[in-house]
C-alpha cells in the first residue's frame, strides 16, 4: 500500500522533521510521508546499509545519521545534527523500538529487559527532551509524536510482557512531556498500533498461530501495512493536529477498543 498525494495543507513544507527507526518498517514508510509532504527528514537509524537506502529513496535534500539511541547523549547528537544540517528542529516522529519476545516469564533474562526498556523507555526519555528543549528554545512550537503498541493497555501477546511494559512507559511518557512543555506550544502524543506488516511481527520469532488467532480477533480481518501507520503519525505532526496533545491513538483495526 501507498500513499498518494497529500491532499490538505498539513503545514509541513519546509518543516524539519526528524524520524528515528527510519532504515525500515513504519520508520521509513513515515520518513517517505514527511518528505512527501514537503519537510526537510533527518532519518535516524542504527543500520546504516538500510539507512542509507531509506535516504536515496527520499529523493534528494534529507539526509541520514546513523546511531544508536540507547549510547549516552545520542539524544543530543540526533538534535544537533538536525540543526546543523537544516537549522531547526519541527518535528520527531520518535519510531525506533526493539522486542525480544520470551514465551515464558521464566525465559525473561536481565539483558532482554534492560535491552528493551533502555532502547524503548529511556533513550526515548532523552531524545524526546533533547528535542522538546530545542524547540522551546525556537520559540515557535513544535510536535513530537512517540510509539507506543496497543500492548499498552492490553498487556504483551505472542511473549511480549517486557516489550509491552516498555510501551507503557512511553504512554505515561507522553503525556509528561505533553504536559511539561505545552505552555510553549508543542504538542506531545503517541501512536498505538496494533498487527502491522513489520519484522517485529511477521518474522520468525512470532508464531503463526498467534498471528492467525491476532488476525482472526481484529475486526477488519487483517494486519495493517506500513503506511496506515505513518498517515496518522503524520497527521499528529501537522497543523490539523493543533490542538490534540497528550493523546494515545488507537490504530489497530479494532483489536484493542477503548
Amino acid at each position: 500500500m501507498s500513499i498518494g498525494p497529500i491532499g490538505m495543507d498539513l503545514g509541513l513544507q519546509g518543516k524539519v522533521a526528524i524520524v528515528t527507526g527510519a532504515a525500515g518498517g513504519i520508520g521509513r514508510a513515515a520518513a517517505q510521508a514527511f518528505a512527501r509532504a514537503g519537510a526537510k527528514v533527518l532519518a535516524v537509524d542504527k543500520d546504516s546499509t538500510k539507512l542509507d537506502q531509506t535516504i536515496e529513496a527520499l529523493q534528494g535534500g534529507h539526509h541520514g545519521l546513523a546511531i544508536d539511541l540507547t549510547q549516552s547523549g545520542a539524544g543530543e547528537r540526533v538534535v544537533e545534527t538536525a540543526t546543523d544540517q537544516f537549522g531547526s528542529v519541527d518535528v520527531l516522529a520518535h519510531i525506533a523500538g526493539v522486542i525480544r519476545r520470551r514465551y515464558t516469564l521464566s525465559q525473561v533474562t536481565e539483558e532482554d529487559w534492560d535491552v528493551q526498556l533502555d532502547t524503548n523507555l529511556k533513550a526515548s526519555f532523552f531524545l524526546c527532551r533533547a528535542a522538546a528543549e530545542q524547540m522551546r528554545n525556537q520559540g515557535r512550537g513544535g510536535r513530537i509524536v512517540t510509539l507506543s503498541s496497543q500492548a499498552w493497555w492490553s498487556g504483551g501477546f505472542g511473549g511480549s510482557l517486557v516489550y509491552a511494559a516498555s510501551k507503557g512507559g512511553i504512554v505515561s511518557l507522553t503525556r509528561g512531556l505533553a504536559r511539561t512543555y505545552g505552555s510553549a506550544g508543542i504538542t506531545v502524543n503517541s501512536v498505538a498500533p496494533g498487527l502491522v506488516r513489520t519484522p517485529m511481527v511477521t518474522g520468525d520469532d512470532f508464531s503463526k498461530e498467534t498471528m492467525q488467532d491476532l488476525v482472526r480477533s481484529t475486526p477488519l480481518g487483517r494486519i495493517a501495512e506500513p503506511e496506515e501507520i505513518a498517515s496518522v503519525i503524520l497527521f499528529l505532526a501537522s497543523t490539523q493536529a493543533s490542538f490534540v496533545s497528550g493523546a494515545t491513538i488507537n490504530v489497530s483495526g479494532g483489536l484493542l477498543m477503548y
